[in-house]
């Protein structure tokens, strides 16, 4: 077993952690912003929290992986992979994305949200549309 091997399994183990989130925290901003139950409303902002801290780490260990996976390839397969370019800038998205999130979670600790419940919704469908992208440039390497 090499260590790109290990260094491979990590990086997709995270990633799945980290988007088992990134999935799930929009559709509670979905119901965040549909209620107008107080009690309702502090209970979404502690999960909310919770949860963006809890997969925060997931999405770092996915970076640190990957970039190792990449080192180890090497600088000279880095160069030719232009799939990989490409996915690197959807991850660079998924990033802001995430990022993202931390400002639309402070916003609803503060009652300063100002979306509907249906941007949310979509806005729940942009990581879905990202890693479907993600994984066919990465299984299928087609440039």
């Amino acid at each position: 077993m090499t260590l790109i091997l290990i260094y491979k399994a990590l990086h997709v183990f995270f990633m799945v952690a980290w988007f088992a989130g990134i999935f799930y925290l929009p559709r509670l901003f979905v119901y965040h912003a549909a209620t107008n139950n107080k009690e309702c409303d502090a209970t979404f902002k502690v999960m909310e929290r919770r949860l963006l801290y809890f997969v925060t780490p997931f999405a770092i260990l996915t970076l640190i992986f990957g970039v190792l996976l990449i080192y180890s390839y090497g600088r000279a397969w880095f160069a030719v992979s232009s799939w990989l370019h490409y996915k690197l800038l959807l991850v660079t998205l998924l990033y802001v994305y995430h990022a993202y999130c931390f400002k639309l979670l402070t916003d609803f600790k503060h009652n300063r949200n100002k979306y509907s419940p249906r941007f949310y919704r979509i806005f729940n469908e942009l990581p879905v549309l990202l890693l479907l992208a993600i994984i066919l440039l990465a299984v299928l390497k087609p440039l």
